[in-house]
């Protein structure tokens, strides 16, 4: 199944969105809503928030009383967490028995308003946060719901910022205009992304690249695109996986490069890889058939040692290749080496963008990608190999250690 989190701040429009996918067909999974439910009454949830609050916090018919508890937890963040280590518990338990029940294929979208408060991105496969700036928000509560000023910017206050939740979106839908615009953003997602992501989940196969190469200049939202994709890569095996390294050009800091996330996962062997391939494939990135072999560099005497695991996003919205390989191998050990050599070199990375660049140009018209890398190969061998050898003996360079 496609797992997405749902998020956005207060009166960003979350709910429109979450009826919208749920119309589409997905599969919805509200946490304010189980939250609701686990403190009604007679539930242990109710129960231990007496406990915590005292019985003033509750109605003459032994109800939650959400006013005088809004008013006690916006003013007080340690009574607000106390609150939260309550019913969040109850919440995550009752939200997977419920996505666990999802058929296969299901697009399962859950909705929580606190997703990124409470670090839950690396759950997901995607996650979406419906933006508005802080005057939309204020305007909409104010106008809406009745709230004061004071009271909006005190609910607003009590979240995680604009901006970190940018910062942990897969997928922004802005939203602050009329309803009819975020939701002509969510039909397109749905048809172009999400539904065909799903598929290819249940196929156990990558999104499809069609275009040739295409060199762009450096992105920033490369680095922390690849950190959140490393963090669900790490959470899909965390007590085998002992590292994900980004390690493409795109880590490389100014380097123009093809639109196209590289990352290392580290593991212990190729045995241990095997196993954890199904894993990587239900995290949405299955393995690449008629894969397994980095070019041995010619000081090796063991080309077999360049074996690897191959596999790469089924995100047809993200292209990213994930290289598994053993700690310690050659292949592992280049990649990490070539990295930093770049990094630390400006003629190395003018001499590697001029060579992208034109091999692109040459294969302009190709479909796909694959001519393009096949010619790029010898380079790294009679080109980079000796130089950045030479510079990792100069500098006493060493790759990391991975405590196992």
């Amino acid at each position: 199944m496609l797992k997405i989190g749902l998020t956005g701040g207060i009166a960003s429009g979350k709910s429109l969105v979450a009826t919208r996918l749920r119309e589409l067909g997905a599969i919805l999974v509200d946490a304010d809503a189980l939250a609701r439910e686990m403190v009604e009454p007679g539930t242990p949830g109710l129960a231990a928030i007496e406990a915590e609050f005292g019985p003033d916090i509750l109605t003459a018919d032994g109800r939650l009383d959400r006013p005088a508890l809004g008013a006690v937890i916006f003013a007080d963040a340690g009574r607000r967490a106390a609150l939260n280590a309550i019913v969040h518990p109850l919440v995550r338990a009752r939200s997977a028995a419920l996505v666990a029940e999802a058929p296969p294929g299901s697009v399962v979208v859950q909705d929580i308003p606190l997703l990124v408060e409470s670090g839950q991105g690396s759950a997901f496969h995607l996650v979406l946060v419906v933006d508005a700036t802080a005057e939309a928000q204020l305007r909409r509560m104010v106008q809406y719901r009745g709230m004061t000023t004071a009271e909006a910017e005190s609910r607003m206050a009590a979240q995680a910022t604009r901006q970190d939740r940018l910062a942990a979106a897969d997928v922004v839908l802005q939203n602050n205009g009329v309803p009819a615009d975020v939701l002509a953003q969510v039909d397109h997602l749905w048809e172009s992304r999400l539904l065909p992501f799903a598929r290819n989940i249940v196929e156990q196969r990558r999104a499809e690249r069609t275009g040739a190469a295409a060199m762009v200049p450096h992105q920033a939202n490369w680095a922390p695109t690849a950190a959140r994709l490393a963090a669900r890569i790490k959470a899909a095996a965390p007590d085998v996986i002992l590292a994900v390294d980004d390690i493409g050009s795109t880590a490389v800091t100014g380097l123009a490069a093809k639109d196209v996330l590289d990352l290392q996962v580290a593991v212990p062997d190729l045995a241990a890889a095997d196993r954890i391939a199904p894993l990587l494939a239900a995290a949405g990135f299955p393995v690449v058939p008629g894969t397994g072999f980095d070019t041995p560099k010619p000081s090796d005497p063991d080309p077999a040692a360049w074996q690897k695991r191959f596999h790469a996003s089924a995100d047809p919205g993200r292209a990213t290749n994930v290289h598994v390989r053993a700690v310690d191998s050659p292949g592992w050990r280049y990649a990490l080496m070539f990295r930093d050599w770049l990094q630390a070199d400006a003629t190395a990375r003018v001499a590697y963008s001029e060579h992208k660049h034109a091999l692109a140009k040459e294969f302009a018209a190709a479909h796909g990608t694959s001519a393009y890398a096949t010619a790029k190969e010898p380079w790294f061998t009679d080109f980079a190999w000796p130089r950045m050898s030479a510079w990792a003996e100069r500098t006493g360079w060493r790759p990391p250690s991975y405590a196992s």
